[in-house]
């Protein structure tokens, strides 16, 4: 019985140690997998819920995430704010300078007084901003804005504009007097719209083309002439310059370059004596 009883006691001792043993090693399993890093955690669970053909589903290519910086799911409506155009204004003259209209308005003119200086006639436009607005799969999109254009041609030769006092009537002279600077400033506030096609929506900077038409309010115009005899001269007028200018719009994007271009539909002049259909092209500093 003693013997027994012995036996016994030297059992339950045992058992008791292992359960403890058991214990400490589950307890510290425990803190271990507390401490796990989170990344890793979710990283499994991730990974046990999606296979290679969901990955290619929603991946197009297996690259590292981080290398993903040019890739952003495009959204419906985006919004550019204050876009700048730098690039070249100039016109194309289809005039009848023999014709008596265009005598009236130039009097002993021909095509060579409205010579421009081609790399100081610059065009600048200031866009408020422009929308992009989804219409199929992102590929196809509206695109419209706000802005204005500031065009500047410069003259070769010393036109001056003048307006005749009793009639009102604008009139063109080829004056003695030899100019420094001669500009003609023609300002518009323009709204464009334009249908987008984007080949590559899932790019942030991608490759397409937008075509078009913009419709341009005159709101201001002016001629500055620099000459050592008189100096600085700037005379405020509409030059009997036809009040709106409807163009056919484009712009083009390959990466991170996009050129635009415009061209007019009709003369910029509302006599009939001048018949100058002005056209731009530069590059557009915009995100889209």
């Amino acid at each position: 019985m003693n013997k027994a009883m012995i036996v016994l006691a030297i059992l339950c001792v045992s058992v008791k140690g292992f359960t403890q043993a058991d214990s400490t090693a589950q307890k510290k399993d425990s803190v271990g997998h507390h401490h796990r890093p989170h990344w890793e955690t979710m990283m499994d669970k991730h990974m046990k819920t999606m296979d290679s053909t969901a990955w290619s589903e929603r991946y197009p290519w297996p690259m590292p995430p981080h290398h993903w910086d040019n890739h952003a799911k495009p959204s419906n409506l985006s919004t550019n704010w204050l876009i700048v155009d730098l690039g070249f204004t100039n016109y194309t003259d289809k005039t009848n300078y023999s014709s008596a209209t265009a005598q009236a308005y130039a009097p002993g003119g021909n095509s060579n007084w409205f010579n421009l200086k081609n790399n100081k006639s610059v065009d600048v436009n200031i866009w408020l901003f422009m929308q992009r607005l989804n219409m199929i799969n992102h590929v196809v999109n509206l695109k419209y804005g706000l802005g204005i254009e500031l065009n500047n041609y410069r003259y070769q030769d010393n036109i001056v504009f003048l307006t005749n006092p009793s009639t009102q009537a604008t009139y063109v002279i080829q004056d003695t007097i030899s100019f420094s600077k001669n500009k003609m400033a023609v300002n518009y506030v323009t709204v464009p719209l334009m249908l987008n096609f984007n080949f590559t929506p899932s790019l942030r900077e991608g490759f397409g083309i937008s075509v078009g038409i913009s419709a341009g309010y005159l709101y201001n115009s002016h001629q500055k002439l620099i000459s050592s005899q008189f100096g600085k001269q700037k005379t405020q007028d509409d030059f009997d310059l036809n009040p709106w200018k409807l163009s056919w719009i484009a712009e083009a994007q390959l990466g991170p370059i996009i050129l635009y271009g415009s061209l007019a539909t009709k003369s910029m002049f509302n006599s009939q004596g001048l018949d100058q259909i002005p056209y731009t092209f530069g590059i557009r500093l915009s995100k889209w």
